[in-house]
């Protein structure tokens, strides 16, 4: 098997390799369709579901790609690879476990080149109670003007006063304030919702459904952006006192947001913690894998240029807005095969090590 062909120039082409791999290897798709959004080819945009094993597994491990649209590059040829890995998918059955894919949970933001939704909202900010009061992002706040200024690209004197802010900040102050998350601004950057988008309430019907019957949950989620070019951190989102165990599958190097030591930053809302919204009866298990890409500044100034493109009045023009999404695509996603199969290679491993871990629990 060549897994580097399994990955896709377009989120149309890489649904296509998905159902492809599914229909190659006899199983059934669950596709749930956003109503009334299409794609950037006009296409249908949907989260499809393949449950490998077992249909009511007392074990599941499930694998969820492109919460941030624009990064299911990566997870959806993953994806697509390991539905047609026969050595793969007979371990999970020696093991006992049940393969749950979820592919696509932002296919807005996968087919329109945006890390964020239909809604600007980031999926990945979403999960978070709205009946209570959120904390303020005071350093977002105080960046946002400096981050989308009145004309892009930012002339000398914006540039001038970004550059000043990092400087008396520092970087990791800067990627902090950006990448937590806010609930203040809703045509801002990483704005994280009113309310539960369609893609997390979709992902919670999946989960109770899915996963109804388990006592034991492995989750994996798919992201890239952060770290160095093809490197993969291994990065802990759930509660306390669950990371020894995610240390037991996957290794010491499982690092944690709440520590210094990794480069993801600690945010609000995450879509792994909602395991034990949605099936409270299992022992939940998750991870974050983070592949990295480019360096973060330029990461940022993709981010601040789509971001203008779309909130631009007037709209800006068609080539730019063209530019500013190709720029986003190569922040996120390396069409290299040398990276393709870095990626595969790991994200594959962290599968193995998963379900032998699922496997060897009572």
């Amino acid at each position: 098997m060549n897994p580097t062909s399994h990955f896709a120039a377009t989120y149309a082409a890489a649904r296509e390799r998905f159902l492809a791999s599914a229909d190659a290897a006899g199983l059934a798709v669950a596709s749930h369709a956003i109503d009334g959004v299409r794609g950037a080819q006009g296409e249908e945009l949907a989260m499809d579901v393949v449950r490998v094993g077992d249909p009511q597994p007392d074990k599941l491990l499930v694998l969820t790609s492109a919460i941030h649209g624009v990064e299911g590059f990566c997870g959806s040829g993953c994806q697509s690879a390991m539905l047609v890995d026969e050595p793969l998918l007979a371990t999970a059955e020696r093991m006992g476990v049940g393969l749950l894919f979820v592919h696509a949970v932002n296919p807005f933001g996968f087919s329109h080149l945006r890390r964020v939704n239909e809604d600007n909202v980031d999926v990945n900010r979403n999960f978070v109670r709205f009946d209570e009061a959120r904390s303020p992002n005071h350093g977002y706040a105080e960046l946002e003007p400096l981050l989308l200024p009145p004309a892009w690209p930012p002339g000398p004197e914006e540039a001038a006063r970004l550059d000043a802010w990092i400087g008396a900040h520092g970087v990791e102050a800067y990627g902090q304030s950006v990448f937590q998350g806010q609930y203040d601004s809703p045509t801002g950057m990483f704005y994280g919702g009113s309310r539960a988008t369609w893609s997390n309430r979709t992902i919670r019907r999946v989960l109770r459904h899915e996963g109804a019957a388990a006592k034991q949950v492995g989750w994996i989620d798919l992201h890239t952006g952060l770290g160095p070019r093809g490197h993969c951190e291994k990065v802990f989102i759930g509660r306390r006192g669950e990371i020894d165990r995610a240390r037991t599958w996957w290794g010491a190097d499982v690092i944690s947001t709440e520590r210094d030591d990794s480069v993801m930053y600690e945010i609000s809302g995450p879509m792994v913690t909602i395991l034990a919204e949605e099936c409270p009866n299992a022992l939940g298990t998750t991870i974050a894998l983070e592949f990295g890409t480019v360096p973060l500044l330029r990461m940022i100034d993709a981010l601040r240029a789509d971001h203008f493109c779309w909130r631009a009045e007037p709209p800006v023009a068609p080539r730019l807005q063209a530019e500013a999404g190709q720029e986003l695509k190569a922040c996120f996603y390396v069409d290299d095969a040398d990276w393709q199969g870095m990626v595969f290679g790991q994200a594959r491993t962290a599968v193995v090590q998963a379900l032998c871990g699922l496997g060897a629990s009572a």
